[in-house]
């Protein structure tokens, strides 16, 4: 279909299809992950999927630790976020009137205090952490040590399969052609 200066293909279509399936799958997923488990546990479950990288010198640990430090970060950048557009609000901010330029201006003052806030959060971490001696993986032993079960083996399998669904509809370039022919139209 041609209209003014856009071209609606079927391929366009089938590739917009696809991203739209995967953006929606990613996140569900996301939302899913974060909302059954703590970031502890999804911190833990990631250092143990990713034990054989430790083979070839992958910092596993400190990689779980930094994904479950941003997942704890990121209702404390909410907070702040609407803690400083309240204030500015106060201090008579409009964030709403103005074309596009006028707005994403409106939004520095916004975004200079919250970096000054989270680098000053970080700080906070950083020394909290150096003061109670974390020195990352070494020494380290956990509380709760985490095995597969039946219902591990489940979830995986489904992922699989969904994994494989999403991959195999990237393969299937006759499905928006069968479509067409069966309502009539030929391409």
């Amino acid at each position: 279909v041609h209209f003014w200066v856009l071209t609606i293909t079927w391929e366009g279509l089938r590739n917009a299809l696809l991203v739209a399936t995967r953006l929606i799958l990613l996140i569900f997923g996301s939302s899913l992950m974060t909302l059954t488990a703590t970031p502890l546990q999804l911190a833990a479950g990631l250092e143990r999927l990713m034990q054989p990288l430790k083979k070839i010198k992958v910092p596993v640990h400190d990689i779980s630790m930094m994904i479950s430090i941003a997942l704890r970060f990121i209702p404390v950048l909410l907070e702040e976020t609407d803690r400083i557009m309240k204030a500015q609000k106060a201090r008579g901010a409009d964030f709403e009137e103005g074309r596009l330029m006028e707005k994403l201006r409106s939004l520095v003052p916004i975004f200079v205090p919250l970096l000054l806030s989270l680098f000053r959060r970080a700080e906070e971490l950083a020394l909290a952490m150096e003061s109670r001696c974390y020195r990352g993986d070494v020494g380290r032993t956990q509380m709760n040590v985490l095995r597969f079960q039946r219902s591990d083996w489940l979830a995986l399998g489904v992922l699989v399969l969904f994994v494989l669904g999403i991959i195999g509809l990237r393969w299937l370039p006759g499905l928006f052609t069968l479509i067409g022919r069966g309502f009539g139209i030929t391409l």
